[in-house]
């Protein structure tokens, strides 16, 4: 159980619920609820449909330096990064679009048109990553729920993976952020806004074993964050931690909730699990720590209890951050570290 908030958090929760009655009484264009479907009586069930394929975006940076390096002449190389640019990747959505509804319909046309299901994560949260790698995130709780209901009006009823807010469940929990139930209240009206488009599936963001140990804690500010109309939670987001233990948090979290829920896996870089030490030369051991590997390949039928799909979520070969020197900026593509990902994994 959190401790109760002290008074000042609570009255800045007040401002922030007032400020949303404020937006959603003018927000008429968000999308609209799925109707329910119905069912002839006796009639036999239809057979579930099969798992889907996910959405493999032909202009992704891995391809982009494949070509580059085969053109040189360094055809192993560019054989090793094809391993990754032929995987589906996550898009990530960071409120640097403009705007953020016409980056969504151009990426889930093209994803319609190749018959694949695209995913998305959805990271403009305020106070975003509670300043670990500087400012980020929308202004304020107003800029962040028209943005979301601007992404989500880019869904225009086509099927789509969203893992909403990595890291936002989590530090609400450690009590970073200066207004928690302000945080809570957004990201449930993010669940609502985003499943009613009627074919988003939705993934809140619950960390990684390593940041979280108190899972009934979690569990509570999950519910708070409205896990519930969910279709479950996201584990693993951006790190290293090898699949089996993922699996084992994620079912006593899905126990703490009621023991149906379900959750996916980033993959993307946990084949050799975590950096064994806190720092790895000097950085934090989650910042472009050597020697990582490439993971499991996305699936959508991972054969794992209550796992809906393993994903690569966090691009691989991606920087983290300019942690040591000469590393890139975070978000930079590094092909050194991409071949180094791969090399690994065989």
């Amino acid at each position: 159980m959190l401790p109760p908030l002290p008074p000042h958090v609570r009255r800045s929760a007040v401002v922030a619920g007032a400020a949303f009655a404020l937006l959603l009484a003018g927000c008429g264009d968000e999308p609209a609820p799925p109707r329910p479907s119905t069912t002839a009586a006796g009639a036999t069930a239809a057979a579930p449909p099969p798992p889907p394929v996910f959405y493999v975006d032909p202009d992704n940076p891995a391809e982009e330096e494949a070509a580059r390096l085969a053109a040189q002449g360094r055809t192993g190389d560019a054989a090793a990064l094809r391993e990754i640019a032929t995987r589906p990747t996550a898009k990530w959505l960071t409120g640097e679009e403009d705007p953020v509804r016409d980056e969504v319909d151009d990426y889930l046309e093209e994803a319609q048109l190749a018959g694949q299901t695209p995913v998305l994560v959805a990271h403009n949260v305020p106070e975003r990553d509670c300043g670990r790698q500087g400012d980020g995130g929308a202004s304020d709780v107003v800029a962040y729920a028209r943005w979301i209901r601007d992404l989500a009006s880019g869904v225009n009823g086509r099927p789509v993976i969203v893992v909403l807010e990595p890291g936002a469940v989590p530090d609400a929990v450690s009590g970073c952020p200066h207004d928690v139930p302000g945080r809570l209240a957004l990201l449930r009206d993010a669940v609502a806004v985003l499943k009613s488009t009627g074919s988003a599936q939705v993934y809140l963001d619950a960390g990684h074993p390593a940041w979280i140990g108190d899972v009934n804690a979690l569990a509570a500010t999950l519910r708070e964050a409205g896990v519930g109309e969910a279709d479950g939670f996201a584990l693993n987001v951006a790190n290293f931690v090898r699949t089996d233990e993922v699996v084992r948090y994620g079912h006593r979290i899905s126990d703490a909730l009621g023991g149906a829920a379900r959750f996916v896996i980033d993959t993307s870089r946990n084949g050799n699990g975590p950096y064994p030490d806190a720092t790895a030369d000097g950085a934090p051991s989650w910042c472009n720590p050597p020697g990582r590997a490439l993971g499991e390949e996305p699936t959508a039928d991972p054969g794992l209890d209550r796992v809906d799909a393993l994903l690569w979520v966090k691009y691989p070969g991606e920087s983290d951050g300019a942690c040591r020197p000469g590393e890139p900026e975070g978000g930079e593509w590094w092909p050194q570290y991409a071949l180094g990902l791969v090399r690994n994994a065989r």
